[in-house]
């Protein structure tokens, strides 16, 4: 059907196939996007009473606009009257392809099972019930949000037959005790379903085993599931109990709708503490602050809008008295037009600010509302029209109003850190902001770009502290990496003693000193800096990766470990700090940590390389934890393409080398390595190279040694 035009859809590639029919990506013409098309076999339909009755029940779970619940745009049927169904298509796996990988992180599973009963309680609001949920009809989409597919479907008239036709083993293991028995089912059984996924994803197997589907319908029947501590003894009691509520035999002993169970896994979520979570007071207020919309006509601007809310959410983060959700889940959501009280609750928060900006020529207005999650109504509102110049002041006018609003009480350090305004010359903020965006990438030339950007920044205001402190690391990392140079490191401390003498109460100088006297190997005093930054911010991600670094250099993988993942906590969306953990997880021998971390890393990888396809680190880093997880054909793939984007960076050489040892394709390994070692003359990478397990494998090749006595 490729190439065919059906309706006023074009069809332009097969997405995959089975019994409930075949899915092709199209075209809609009409409106000009891109759909996913299920054409369902004519058996499933019956006669034209069951047609009927089927298009009904689609046409009902077309009304079901969700988050998590796959949008249903029309039905409709070919010329030879065959039905097919028109819904959003999404780029992602479903959770059956990433339990194919094995068991999932625990904090991973928790967040999924909460979107899926939040999905399945809008379901059953309305009076829906999904009848088939099961892994193969959940997939979670490139930015993390998990879809319900399928609604509707199980009640097409020619299911049995299908099951005759096709075996209905997959289907089965998630069937409760009533479907299974042949019995009427109501809402309980989708959270039977749900428990039976949520046991999959944490110990990788079904709780009702058998070779055959009647052995399998017995063991559902009269069968008691293994405790799954008993098989991953690291899951939570509380989680547990959950689960095994959720998968009763009895319905009456199980979660009554979806919307109980959303609420247990909720509670859940804030009991089982870990890392910073350690940090959270349950009864604190909670926000997300939404993406802000572009009301502008310039598209470019858009990054402006998002820098907005962005900054918001760092300040009012270092507030203790308040839960603030991470940029991550906010963004998610960005141009969706889901009804904020769903949104909060997904978050697992008390109120929403959303808001709008306008920027034309040196004016700037800006829109925002705080809803309440729980009633819909406004707590606060606030429009600013406003001199561009004043964009700092107006971000600390909305994040004192939210405090007020939300009746926060702020000790006086957190009141001068709403006051504080880092710049007051926009033109400097915006080549801080593009500054740090380079700097993350920590190649050659994105340091050298944020490097001139950040002294543009510092040209335009002189007394930018954090523009001292991006200008500090720039020099700092081309001494760890690129340009062993004295004057690199000098440079370094030069520009964070003077972000220090500006502002000696602000955590970024101390992590960027303390940055710069690690490399001096000053590790007390560098110690006592870094420390000093997380006293002064909690929250703030660069101490803890430094510290972490410093740690390793010293040969110490267990704390570097440790406060590897503590900056992974911080900056959620950040990949780098997770992979560098699953590193030193291999050296510490510690499996299951390390492809934990190893998942966990790859997948916001994956998201990350979408929005950003020409950053080699998250390819070649990227490509490292698919060799950890088994995966060598897309390992190679990803180094390449790392390889591809700049091919005379070091880093790409060495983490390219790193791939290839732990692949055993050393011949490939020392061809990199050796180029590595050539071009680069920052002293990291011997210090680095100590510890490094991804090494080992080829530590006792004589060629090794060789190049090291050389380099």
């Amino acid at each position: 059907m490729i190439g065919q035009t059906v309706s006023h859809y074009k069809i332009l590639e097969e997405l995959g196939g089975g019994g409930m029919g075949v899915v092709y990506k199209a075209e809609d013409t009409k409106l000009k996007r891109t759909v996913a098309l299920k054409f369902l076999p004519p058996y499933l339909i019956g006669d034209k009473d069951a047609k009927t009755r089927f298009i009904h029940e689609a046409q009902a779970a077309s009304k079901l606009q969700h988050h998590n619940i796959c949008t249903i745009h029309e039905i409709g049927e070919t010329k030879d009257r065959q039905l097919f169904i028109s819904m959003d298509c999404y780029e992602g796996e479903t959770l059956k392809e990433k339990i194919a990988r094995g068991p999932l992180p625990i904090s991973e599973t928790i967040d999924i099972a909460i979107q899926v009963a939040a999905g399945l309680s809008k379901a059953h609001d309305a009076g829906m019930v999904h009848r088939d949920l099961k892994p193969g009809n959940i997939i979670v989409t490139s930015d993390g949000v998990v879809k319900i597919l399928d609604f509707g479907l199980a009640k097409l008239p020619g299911m049995s037959k299908m099951a005759e036709r096709y075996g209905a083993l997959g289907t089965i293991a998630y069937m409760s005790p009533e479907q299974a028995g042949g019995t009427d089912v109501d809402e309980r059984s989708d959270v039977f379903s749900l428990g039976v996924v949520m046991y999959e994803l944490l110990t990788g197997q079904t709780p009702f085993k058998g070779d055959y589907d009647a052995a399998i319908i017995y063991s559902i029947l009269n069968l008691e599931p293994k405790s799954l501590r008993k098989i991953r003894e690291e899951v939570p009691a509380e989680l547990e109990e959950i689960v095994l509520k959720a998968i009763a035999k009895h319905p009456a002993e199980r979660y009554q709708l979806a919307g109980e169970l959303l609420t247990e896994l909720r509670l859940a979520k804030k009991k089982i503490k870990t890392g910073l979570d350690a940090w959270v007071d349950e009864s604190q207020p909670s926000i997300a602050v939404l993406p802000f919309a572009n009301m502008s006509t310039d598209r470019e601007q858009d990054y402006f809008c998002d820098g907005m809310a962005e900054d918001i959410i760092n300040k009012l983060s270092k507030i203790a008295g308040l839960r603030v959700a991470a940029r991550t889940s906010c963004f998610a959501y960005k141009g969706k037009s889901e009804d904020v009280r769903e949104i909060g609750k997904n978050l697992g928060v008390d109120t929403v600010l959303e808001g709008g900006v306008r920027k034309a020529g040196d004016r700037i207005r800006i829109t925002v509302q705080l809803i309440n999650v729980k009633n819909g109504y406004q707590v606060w509102s606030g429009r600013f029209d406003r001199d561009l110049e004043d964009v700092f002041v107006i971000q600390d006018e909305i994040g004192r109003n939210i405090v007020e609003a939300l009746e926060v009480k702020l000790t006086d350090k957190e009141k001068r850190v709403l006051d504080k305004v880092p710049t007051r010359d926009v033109e400097a903020y915006d080549f801080y902001i593009r500054g740090r965006l380079d700097f993350h990438k920590l190649g050659a030339k994105p340091l050298e770009r944020a490097r001139n950007l950040f002294t543009s920044a510092i040209i335009t205001d002189p007394e930018y502290a954090v523009a001292y402190c991006g200008l500090a690391d720039c020099h700092s990392m081309l001494y760890m990496y690129f340009n062993s140079d004295k004057t690199n490191i000098e440079n370094a401390v030069t520009a964070s003693k003077k972000a220090l003498k500006l502002d000696p109460e602000l955590a970024e100088s101390h992590a960027s000193y303390g940055l710069a006297i690690s490399l001096d190997r000053k590790y007390e005093q560098a110690e006592s800096e870094f420390r000093k930054a997380i006293q002064l911010s909690p929250k703030l991600y660069e101490p803890y990766y430094f510290f972490a670094r410093m740690y390793w250099v010293r040969g110490d993988l267990r704390k570097a470990a440790e406060f590897f993942v503590k900056a992974s906590m911080v900056r959620q969306e950040d990949y780098q700090a997770l992979l560098l953990a699953a590193n030193a997880y291999r050296g510490l021998n510690q499996v299951s940590k390390l492809e934990g971390a190893c998942r966990r890393g790859l997948e916001i990888a994956e998201r990350h390389v979408l929005n950003e396809p020409d950053d080699a680190r998250a390819w070649y880093l990227g490509a490292q934890a698919l060799c950890e997880l088994g995966d060598k054909k897309k390992a190679l793939e990803w180094i390449e393409r790392a390889m591809s984007l700049d091919p005379d960076d070091p880093m790409s050489h060495y983490n390219a080398a790193c791939v290839y040892s732990l692949l055993g394709m050393f011949d490939e390994f020392f061809t990199c390595f050796e180029r590595a070692m050539e071009s680069m003359s920052g002293r990291a990478y011997r210090e680095w190279c100590k510890y490094d397990p991804y090494l080992d494998p080829v530590r006792e090749d004589p060629r090794y040694s060789r190049l090291m006595e050389r380099y």
